[in-house]
């Protein structure tokens, strides 16, 4: 019975989750449509150093190692739950991916920046940030859980391992670059793990990664301009938040509980 019920929480979340990346998929090409058009659009396009690019950057390499961590757990357990929630993560975080990249290419913004650190569009001190031949600014603030280090494996090509810290309170070490991101430590570590351990250790690094992206996702919602890119971070700290209490539930199941307080 209470099998049941879990899979039931665990079908719902899923079903919220791909039910929001489908309304914000579909958001962005209304959107994107519009301007494209031209029809009373506004022609502040985001400078590179604006928060709108900054987190399109800064979330596509994050999500990436999401759905990296994901299809690794798929086939370390035969757990049925562990392996929907992640299929589930994976295939909504690889959308929003595409649609975060998709937009950089629409706003002819370069989708890595050398030099740049990650986390910069967060600072306290940067802004937000418009072209129409300007320039601007950027910046970020948060932590997350007790990391060591990682290999983002975003399959990016970004090449940010030789920084040996970021920007927004978050120490740049053993690849992790972000707040929330695993380091290569820690993806060995799942990599090599089996059945109950893989699916522990998996949704205690997948809370982490989620504390990382609402703070991420609410950055933006408080400092980007472009109202589409707004709608979409909004989505991520609800989806997320819901899904950090689904993987609570899992690992107290298990006899475990997330590092990290939410």
């Amino acid at each position: 019975m209470s099998a049941a019920r879990s899979v039931t929480r665990t079908q719902w979340a899923a079903i919220t989750a791909v039910v929001l990346a489908l309304l914000f998929a579909g958001t962005a090409t209304v959107a994107s449509a519009g301007r494209d058009s031209g029809a009373g659009a506004d022609d502040r396009t985001p400078s590179a150093d604006s928060a709108d690019a900054g987190f399109a950057r800064d979330m596509a390499v994050h999500h990436q190692q999401a759905v990296e961590m994901s299809f690794i757990v798929r086939d370390s357990t035969d757990d049925e739950e562990v392996r929907r929630l992640a299929y589930d993560i994976a295939n909504t975080q690889a959308n929003q991916r595409g649609m975060l990249l998709g937009w950089l290419d629409m706003w002819g913004l370069p989708k890595v920046e050398a030099g740049r650190e990650p986390m910069a569009w967060m600072a306290p001190e940067a802004g937000t940030g418009a072209k129409t031949d300007g320039d601007a600014d950027a910046g970020m603030d948060m932590g997350s859980g007790d990391h060591s280090g990682m290999d983002s494996g975003t399959g990016s090509g970004t090449d940010m391992e030789g920084m040996d810290h970021g920007s927004a309170g978050h120490e740049v070490r053993d690849g992790s670059l972000m707040p929330g991101m695993a380091t290569k430590t820690e993806l060995e570590q799942l990599r090599k793990a089996r059945g109950k351990q893989a699916e522990i250790l998996y949704l205690q690094l997948m809370t982490d990664h989620h504390m990382g992206g609402v703070s991420m996702a609410q950055g933006c919602v408080e400092r980007c301009e472009d109202g589409t890119e707004k709608d979409l971070a909004e989505g991520m700290v609800t989806a997320q938040q819901s899904e950090m209490r689904l993987m609570a539930d899992l690992l107290k199941a298990r006899g475990a509980k997330p590092r990290t307080a939410s």
